[in-house]
C-alpha cells in the first residue's frame, strides 16, 4: 500500500489554477505508485470563511469530473476538499473520488470557534473506504481536537485515519501532539495533509506528516515546500519519501 499527503499552496479565489495544481498532484502520486493521496482542509477554494458561500461546490459538481477521471485512469483515490453545498446547507467538505467512479462526502464534525457562523456541522457524512483490506476513516482540521472523533474511528474499525487540516505554525504543536497520541491509543496509522504558504491571509504550518499504530512519527515534510509526501507500507513497516513540487 502506498499512501500521498499533498502539501499545497493555494491561491485564494482562483479555483482553476488550483485545480491544475490538484491534477499535478494526483499525476505524480499516481507515477510512484500511491492508491490514495489526501489534501488539505478545503483544498480546491483555499480555506475560506465569509467568501465560502460564493464559492460553493454541488455534491455532483462538474467542476470535480476531471478529477473523477483522474481516479479512473490512474486507480487512486482521491480526497479533495471544498465548502459544498448540501441541501441549501453549507458544510467544510471533501470529496472522496474512487477509481470506479463513484463520490461520496464527509462533512466536518466539530467546527473551529467563529466557523459556526458560516457553516453547519453534521455527522451524517460520514464514509469509510477500504484499500487492501485496510479501513480508512477521515478527518478535517478541528475534528482533531475532538478525542471522540478518532475514538469513533476507531470503534468502527479505522485502520488508517487521514486529517486534512489547516494549521498554523502556533496550532501544529498541538495537532502532532494529538495525532501522535491517537495513533498510540487507537493503533491506528495516521496521515495528515497540511498547507504551506497562506490560506485565508494567515500563514499555514506544512509539516505534513505519518505516525505508525505505534505512534511513532515516521515521515515528515518541512514547513515551508510543496510537494508530496509518500509513504508505503512493506510487512510491518512503512518506508517514505517526499518529492517537491
Amino acid at each position: 500500500m502506498i499512501l500521498a499527503a499533498a502539501q499545497t499552496k493555494p491561491k485564494r479565489g482562483n479555483i482553476a489554477s488550483n485545480l491544475l495544481d490538484h491534477y499535478r498532484f494526483i499525476e505524480l502520486a499516481a507515477q510512484n505508485g500511491a492508491q490514495l493521496i489526501v489534501f488539505p482542509e478545503m483544498s480546491i477554494t483555499g480555506y475560506e470563511r465569509e467568501n465560502a458561500q460564493e464559492m460553493a461546490f454541488a455534491e455532483d459538481d462538474y467542476r470535480i469530473d476531471h478529477l473523477k477521471d483522474l481516479a479512473t485512469d490512474n486507480n487512486i483515490v482521491i480526497i479533495a476538499g471544498a465548502p459544498i453545498l448540501i441541501e441549501n446547507q453549507l458544510f467544510i467538505g471533501e470529496y472522496i473520488i474512487a477509481p470506479n467512479d463513484s463520490v461520496s462526502i464527509y462533512t466536518k464534525q466539530f467546527l473551529h470557534e467563529g466557523e459556526d457562523e458560516f457553516f453547519q456541522s453534521s455527522f451524517d457524512n460520514n464514509p469509510m473506504i477500504t484499500i487492501d483490506n485496510q479501513n480508512i476513516a477521515f478527518a478535517i482540521c478541528a475534528d482533531i481536537d475532538n478525542p471522540k472523533h478518532p475514538e469513533n474511528a476507531a470503534k468502527n474499525s479505522a485502520d488508517i485515519y487521514i486529517a486534512s487540516i489547516f494549521f498554523s505554525p502556533n496550532g501544529i504543536p498541538n495537532a502532532y501532539r494529538d495525532l501522535q497520541h491517537y495513533a498510540e491509543k487507537h493503533a491506528m496509522n495516521v496521515l495528515m495533509s497540511n498547507f504551506s504558504g497562506e490560506s485565508w491571509g494567515s500563514p499555514s504550518a506544512g509539516q505534513s506528516a505519518f505516525w505508525n499504530n505505534k505512534g511513532e512519527l515516521a515521515a515528515q515534510m518541512n514547513d515551508s515546500d510543496s510537494g508530496l509526501l509518500l509513504v508505503e507500507k512493506q510487512n510491518n513497516d512503512w518506508i517514505s519519501k517526499v518529492l517537491k513540487f
